[in-house]
């Protein structure tokens, strides 16, 4: 209990001081999860509004591939995007690799598919009767899909809260693909794990109250939100 109290006082001590690079790699740790949470929608919302509508040959397969990928390992996503951003990769000559962009994209990766069966799930769960209303009073396609999520946009809510947790915490593809490279690519997870092997436990329990204060502000701000439309 002493050192988490002890870690308490220190992470305190690091907000308050206004350390430089304790505040650079909280920003850096926002600015990543978020842009990467706001990738999985642009990705994930259409692709799981497109499959709770759609109804093809082999849907069951990609359902089930979408729903595999919610349990998706970080470290799996990590190694895959490294394939690709490594100097003999597909994409190697783009010098993303440990680099933000490419901690983004593995972030993205992991966020997509449960932005996308939370989706799925939403848009699966309202009344059948709302489609058959839309169509009868002449509503185009692209409306129908945008009045549906709309009507889902609570359980929506939900799947960006889901997202930005997932990738917030996660540590395996961000150390894989960023290499937590100080004032480049180092975020409050990486520099958790850092610290834990200086044996500077009490900086490790700081940075990871602070994480914790930081997922808890912005959760706590998409759950106001959520329940204010409610």
């Amino acid at each position: 209990m002493a050192d988490f109290w002890g870690g308490a006082a220190e992470a305190i001590r690091l907000l308050a001081s206004g350390d430089r690079e304790v505040w650079s790699v909280i920003l850096r740790s926002l600015r990543i999860s978020l842009s990467a949470t706001a990738i999985s929608l642009l990705l994930g919302v259409p692709a799981g509004a497109w499959l709770a509508l759609a109804r093809f040959r082999g849907r069951s397969f990609v359902v089930g591939a979408v729903h595999a990928g919610m349990g998706l390992p970080p470290v799996v996503a990590g190694l895959l995007i490294s394939l690709l951003l490594f100097r003999g990769g597909p994409v190697g000559a783009l010098g993303l690799l440990y680099t933000p962009t490419a901690m983004v994209i593995a972030q993205a990766v992991i966020a997509a598919p449960i932005v996308a069966g939370l989706t799925l799930s939403a848009v699966q769960s309202l009344d059948p009767r709302l489609r058959l209303l839309l169509r009868s009073l002449g509503a185009s396609q692209f409306r129908e899909v945008w009045w549906l999520l709309r009507e889902a946009r609570l359980p929506l809510l939900a799947a960006v809260i889901a997202g930005f947790g997932a990738v917030i915490s996660e540590v395996g593809a961000a150390m894989m693909v960023g290499g937590n490279i100080k004032g480049e690519t180092r975020v409050l997870t990486t520099a958790t794990i850092l610290e834990v092997g200086r044996g500077e436990f009490e900086t490790a329990i700081a940075l990871s109250l602070v994480l914790l204060g930081l997922t808890y502000s912005v959760t706590l701000l998409l759950t106001l939100v959520q329940q204010r439309r409610r």
